[in-house]
């Protein structure tokens, strides 16, 4: 397991004891994971944003901290904000991934939906002949028809 991985899961895990929300030190957190302060600041900037599931904000300073709240939505919601706002006409592979992973870890959708999910919109399923962009507006098309279905799904 990488260290990212490492200190995603421990934060995770501090917010699973401590409900929506935890306050972290930067600095005593990177001594405790023997890395750089800028490591946790990439950990936080890529795998706690709001399309992850949560806000972060912090306070600067001697006694500065970072807050870390999860967003906690029901799976309609979850479903409709994703459809409305985050995937758009186009979504990358990488994109589309963490949106697959974001809905397991939500509940919004199965593991094994998710794991579809993110198979049906790979680099493998797009290996043809196109422009990238193409490949990417397709992907949109491909994650939207498919959460529609699953929302179907759960209505029927």
């Amino acid at each position: 397991m990488r260290l990212s991985d490492t200190i995603e899961a421990f934060i995770k895990e501090m917010l699973r004891e401590d409900q929506q929300e935890v306050e972290i030190k930067r600095n005593e957190l990177a001594e405790y994971f023997h890395c750089a302060p800028s490591q946790i600041n990439y950990v936080l900037s890529t795998r706690f944003t709001p399309d992850h599931g949560y806000v972060t904000s912090s306070q600067r300073g001697g006694g500065g901290y970072i807050r870390i709240v999860q967003v906690r939505r029901s799976a309609e919601d979850q479903l409709a904000y994703l459809l409305n706002e985050r995937i758009g006409a186009s979504i990358d592979f990488t994109a589309a991934q963490i949106l697959c992973r974001q809905l397991a870890e939500s509940g919004a959708v199965s593991p094994e939906d998710a794991y579809l999910m993110a198979s049906a919109v790979s680099p493998a399923a797009f290996s043809v002949p196109v422009p990238e962009a193409v490949k990417n507006a397709l992907r949109a098309k491909v994650l939207r028809s498919m959460l529609l279905a699953i929302a179907q799904r759960r209505d029927g």
